[in-house]
């Protein structure tokens, strides 16, 4: 797909430049994400890169050990339940079985019966949301839709159509299959929880105070539009996830629009099948080569001398737009991932307008320190008309400010540090995810778009198939 290539391009540049450039020892602080000299860039490109590089290889590493070698998992089967909320009010929903087993159990020959628990959707919301907020530097899998989108008029909106329910079963064992295999989501201890302990695990969850940490939307939004020096490859990692979203839904309404046609192009040849049926009960001599025909046409006609329905070119359509709807699901997962990539960047433009106001904060406050220690003010200020109004402080009052601005200061140095460091750190750590998550995406998509052109091959040779047996037909009459 053409926006793959645009995704390349963010991750040529080293994470070293960009958002981190504000100093981390020196006296007076860089602008984030300013210029600084060549020599400078050349070692932070060459640092960035290695890092770059370590954290790939930590990651590949821990991929060797990942949860899903070590068990197998699966949602085997859904079932429809009523119960009462937290309103005491009656509803209606779906719960889900989670099974796990060992796998170490299947290579000694032990075929020991799976580990067992019934889940929600609202359970799996929450230890999504959960991911979210532990690991904003990795692109959290994505859960199934909650209710049907890009439908086309055979199929059913209701959340509780029982085709519905069995795609969104099968879209949450993918969930699970994903954060299993992830080299660091699969070790969180919550989410191995959640694979084995079905009482008190909300509970669990909810006593780690992960909503406390989550980033409010509107101080989200205060740092998209305020940041002053956004990384370049974080802002096209965004623009790329915008262009991916939009190319997949123009895709899969397409798509939706297709089948609806061809649903009644299929289904208007059984018509065929019909009418060939009644002509041939007019005919003698070409009775049978038009009776013939139609048998290949409808599959409501039945064969006379086997009196069995034949399974024929107007029924086939239900099979194969079912297995259609596999590809759809496919297509869908990357949809909702670009919303996953867009929270990592919007995590990054948080942090770095919180390094930017930091550094911004120490100059401010090595100004005040300067201009009281020798008494001059360089901007207009309201401390500075009061001064020209009221006279000068005392040397003891100067005294006691420069102090407390001096230890001010001090601590701003520390905090713009570990701004930095912390910058740094998911720079590395967020690229390092966002290549692995390229592969992916990239086998992934090549994989379904291959898988579904066969489909449609197989589908026309079918038709090409009908018609050269109906041609045999009309031979013989």
């Amino acid at each position: 797909m053409p926006p793959s290539a645009s995704m390349e391009h963010p991750g040529e540049e080293s994470p070293g430049g960009g958002s981190s450039g504000s100093s981390q020892e020196g006296d007076e602080p860089e602008s984030p994400g300013g210029p600084a000299p060549e020599e400078e860039e050349e070692d932070e490109e060459g640092g960035g890169e290695e890092a770059t590089a370590e954290a790939g290889a930590a990651v590949f590493a821990m991929m060797e050990d990942c949860l899903l070698k070590k068990i197998e998992i699966s949602v085997s089967e859904a079932e429809k339940r009523t119960g009462r909320n937290a309103m005491n009010m009656q509803e209606t929903y779906t719960a889900y079985l989670v099974e796990t087993r060992a796998v170490d159990s299947q290579t000694e020959g032990q075929c020991s019966p799976p580990d067992s628990l019934w889940r929600r959707y609202s359970e799996f919301e929450l230890l999504r949301n959960y991911l979210l907020v532990n690991y904003p530097h990795v692109i959290v899998p994505p859960l199934p839709e909650k209710r049907a989108e890009f439908v086309w008029h055979k199929l059913s909106a209701d959340n509780m159509d029982p085709d519905f329910v069995e795609r969104r079963r099968i879209g949450l064992e993918n969930f699970l299959l994903r954060v299993a295999s992830h080299p660091i989501l699969c070790q969180d201890r919550i989410f191995n929880t959640f694979l084995t302990q079905e009482g008190g695990w909300k509970e669990m969850v909810n006593e780690t105070g992960f909503q406390l940490k989550a980033d409010s939307r509107l101080k989200a939004l205060n740092a998209t539009f305020r940041v002053k020096n956004p990384d370049k490859r974080f802002t096209e990692l965004k623009h790329y996830s915008d262009e991916l979203q939009s190319v997949i839904s123009h895709l899969l309404r397409v798509r939706a629009r297709v089948a609806d046609r061809l649903y009644g192009v299929y289904k208007v040849h059984g018509n065929y099948g019909r009418v060939f049926s009644e002509w041939s009960a007019i005919e003698k001599e070409m009775g049978d080569g038009l009776q013939s025909a139609g048998h290949h046409m409808d599959v409501n006609i039945v064969n006379s001398g086997c009196l069995l329905l034949v399974d024929r070119y107007a029924a086939s359509i239900d099979d194969i737009l079912e297995e259609e709807e596999h590809y759809a699901d496919q297509l869908k997962e990357y949809l909702f991932y670009a919303e996953a990539l867009r929270a990592v960047c919007r995590k990054h433009e948080l942090l770095q307008y919180e390094l930017e106001t930091t550094a911004q904060d120490l100059t401010s406050k090595k100004q005040q320190c300067e201009e009281l220690a020798t008494g001059t003010v360089r901007t207009f200020s309201l401390k500075g008309m009061t001064t020209k109004l009221f006279g000068q402080e005392t040397p003891e009052q100067r005294e006691a400010k420069i102090k407390v601005l001096e230890e001010q200061i001090y601590e701003g140095e520390e905090q713009l540090k570990a701004k930095n460091l912390e910058s740094r750190d998911f720079i590395k750590n967020a690229w390092a995810d966002i290549e692995r998550f390229k592969e992916q995406k990239n086998h992934d998509l090549k994989e379904a778009l291959i898988s579904y052109a066969v489909m449609q091959i197989s589908m026309c040779k079918k038709g090409i198939q009908v018609w050269t047996n109906a041609k045999e037909c009309f031979s013989k009459m």
